[in-house]
């Protein structure tokens, strides 16, 4: 395995959190964080593959299901899998995440969008179907552990303490280029270039020089999300509870019109058992 390349975060005080935008985010407050290194992009397909490689490690969305574990579920739904991101044909209600969000058999980190589709082309890119416990191995088989979110907040402001954004207080310019987060008409048109994950570093490094801590994918860190309970993630379904950690950064899929999570403040809870195609980890070392 190569060694990991590390960037330096200085021990400091910073304000994290924020008072202006989603209330999960609430209050800005102080925090005092250690030192630390962290890695200056997301885990990429390649860096997995090796992982896997040396290990034979099988990720949660390759194992099938306990049917124990999700009583009535429909068998369909116990093969495994992941969830994969669809394009809708048109403009829909964005009340009902469902209609882009479709459960896909056989979806995994080798096959980011179901059957037939590969990462062949995408060594590069970050990887993604990856669990909290996917994460979590192949960090420890890195020497390497994942940050908490407090770190994680503290590396994506890159030195611009209550900026609003990874690269300061304005929003994107007209033709600027900045992070991968969704341009264009959500959840059925990006504007070219965008609407999917891309190489790792396309876009400008912050001022720690780390790259995509907005956008690209949603990364994991070892916080609970409001404590260490279970919840359930659908209205629908709340028969099934599973704890949430909380993940950061937004995605390839944050649309202002619908989740304007790029920004370092930003936080959303993601259940431990489940990957996405729009969720991966970069590691630290304390």
């Amino acid at each position: 395995m190569a060694e990991p390349e590390l960037v330096w975060i200085p021990p400091q005080t910073a304000v994290l959190g924020s008072d202006r935008h989603y209330p999960e985010e609430a209050p800005a407050r102080a925090v005092a964080v250690d030192g630390f290194w962290i890695q200056f992009h997301q885990v990429t397909n390649a860096d997995f593959a090796e992982f896997v490689s040396a290990t034979g490690y099988l990720t949660v969305a390759e194992r099938p299901l306990n049917p124990a574990d999700y009583p009535g579920a429909p068998p369909a739904n116990l093969q495994p899998g992941s969830m994969v991101f669809r394009r809708t044909s048109g403009p829909v209600d964005l009340r009902h995440l469902s209609q882009w969000w479709l459960w896909t058999p056989g979806a995994s980190w080798r096959h980011p969008l179901g059957p037939g589709s590969s990462i062949a082309k995408r060594a590069q890119h970050p990887v993604v179907h990856v669990a909290y416990e996917d994460a979590e191995a192949y960090a420890a088989w890195a020497g390497l552990a994942l940050p908490t979110e407090a770190e994680w907040e503290t590396a994506a402001r890159g030195g611009l303490d209550q900026a609003e954004y990874t690269w300061g207080e304005q929003p994107e310019g007209p033709g600027q280029r900045l992070a991968n987060y969704w341009h264009g008409d959500f959840p059925w048109r990006p504007e070219p270039g965008y609407g999917r994950t891309t190489d790792v570093g396309t876009f400008p490094p912050n001022g720690y020089g780390l790259f995509d801590m907005a956008g690209n994918v949603w990364e994991w860190t070892t916080d609970w999300w409001g404590g260490r309970e279970a919840a359930s993630y659908d209205p629908a379904q709340p028969q099934f509870t599973v704890p949430r950690k909380v993940v950061k950064g937004g995605s390839f899929l944050c649309a202002d019109s619908y989740c304007m999570r790029y920004r370092p403040a930003a936080r959303r809870p993601q259940m431990i058992d489940t990957g996405m195609s729009h969720i991966g980890f970069r590691c630290v070392k304390r």
